[in-house]
């Protein structure tokens, strides 16, 4: 007998099968939190453990269930994650709600990225020390209408991509580093605004706005 659940309206979609990519979403959460000293390297191994043998995004929760920006996963109940329709651009997507996908993104000698259709929370925290950090926005989800994303950067790179739909604001510093972005930049009729904080030392953060068909027409061949 198949042990296919179900995945018709009626159904759960924390029932539904989680894929390659959901588990190593939460297995870069978890060891963000090792790193910020919410567990120990034991509780980091048992998680990971269950994170790797889950079959299904109820699975997934109780890991990261006690985490901040954890309570939800990449698939959050009751609500499936948007994506985009083909053919369609960014600016179709109903930017507001959801439950938060990672609260954290943390590059140490290494790489950390997050993009796709995925949640912002109203605090996000992004930190690549030698390493770097890759949000792209796109496609995303906002918890709130206002949302606050502090950077750090230390002899590593941030790079945020922000769609043309999406109000954002750039005040971080840079300490022999760079910290570049619009400073105020509004986006017509937008329902969220994206405020980008932190600083940069000896690395650099760039916020950079997706350009619209238009533009992109307008590129040097």
């Amino acid at each position: 007998m198949s042990d296919i659940l179900p995945t018709g309206a009626a159904g759960d979609p924390r029932d539904l099968r989680c894929s390659d990519s959901d588990r190593e979403k939460v297995a870069e959460a978890l060891r963000s939190a090792m790193a910020d000293g919410r567990i120990d390297l034991d509780e980091l191994q048992e998680r990971l453990d269950r994170t790797y043998a889950a079959r299904t995004y109820r699975d997934l929760e109780p890991v990261i269930a006690d985490l901040p920006g954890g309570a939800g996963v990449p698939l959050p109940a009751g609500r499936p994650t948007p994506s985009l329709r083909p053919g369609a651009d960014a600016s179709s997507i109903d930017r507001l709600g959801g439950v938060a996908t990672s609260g954290s993104a943390v590059a140490i000698m290494g790489g950390s990225s997050r993009k796709g259709a995925w949640v912002v929370p109203e605090s996000f925290t992004a930190v690549a020390v030698m390493g770097g950090v890759e949000l792209d926005l796109t496609q995303a989800r906002f918890e709130a209408a206002e949302v606050v994303i502090n950077a750090v950067a230390f002899w590593g790179g941030i790079e945020i991509m922000v769609p043309l739909d999406v109000a954002v604001q750039v005040d971080g510093v840079g300490v022999m580093g760079a910290f570049e972005g619009p400073r105020d930049d509004v986006a017509t009729q937008a329902t969220v605004r994206v405020r980008v904080t932190g600083v940069a030392l000896m690395g650099g953060v760039e916020v950079k706005r997706k350009k619209g068909p238009a533009e992109q027409r307008q590129l040097p061949r």
